[in-house]
């Protein structure tokens, strides 16, 4: 059991790795389920209904981001996930358990554990964490990628998580992410997708 404090899944993505049209039909079917679920007059049925509306919502993102139909895929240069993957694991020096992440070609999901009374930002560690992945990144990539261009999109999808029960589904979601988007070859052996010890 964790200690109380914020255990948060992240989602966040490379530039421009999503078709614009695709998301915004997401959001929109979401905004509707929202509206439709705080119509309901019992609390436990509108948190039902709005749960299933946020995961309708990342099932939809996700697959977008493994169909990988549009945008760059940097994060399959072993160079740069092995920088993404070291920031991720520093959290730990600022207070953070990692719990697990996973690196795809275009997105990142993560678990982290921020314990109550750390007195780090949970959204300030990763804002730092994305400039000097980035900054990082633009130096191994300076033939490919433009200096006017984004390297992280600028939102992510971050999910609290209330329940116990949850966590342990979110880790093994993370954990086979691999198989589950039917990746193959070095993918299915890939290092850079961790799990804490306390979960294996």
């Amino acid at each position: 059991m964790l200690p109380p404090g914020e255990t948060i899944f992240t989602t966040f993505r490379l530039a421009g790795s999503v078709p614009a049209r695709a998301f915004r039909e997401l959001h929109r079917q979401r905004q509707v389920a929202q509206e439709a679920a705080r119509a309901l007059p019992d609390p436990a049925a509108y948190q039902a209904a709005h749960r299933r509306a946020e995961k309708v919502f990342f099932a939809g993102f996700d697959a977008l981001l493994d169909a990988a139909t549009v945008g760059p895929t940097f994060l399959e240069k072993e160079k740069i996930a092995e920088l993404v993957a070291g920031e991720l694991m520093l959290l730990e020096e600022l207070g953070f358990q990692v719990l697990a992440f996973a690196l795809l070609p275009n997105h990142v999901h993560a678990v982290l554990h921020l314990p109550q009374g750390s007195g780090v930002s949970f959204y300030k560690a990763l804002q730092l964490l994305h400039q000097r992945t980035a900054a990082q990144s633009r130096r191994l990539l300076r033939s490919t990628l433009p200096p006017e261009a984004d390297f992280w999109q600028t939102s992510s999808y971050d999910y609290a998580v209330h329940e116990a029960a949850e966590l342990p589904r979110l880790i093994d979601y993370v954990r086979h992410n691999a198989e589950r988007s039917h990746k193959q070859g070095r993918w299915l052996e890939w290092p850079y997708c961790y799990v804490s010890p306390a979960f294996e």
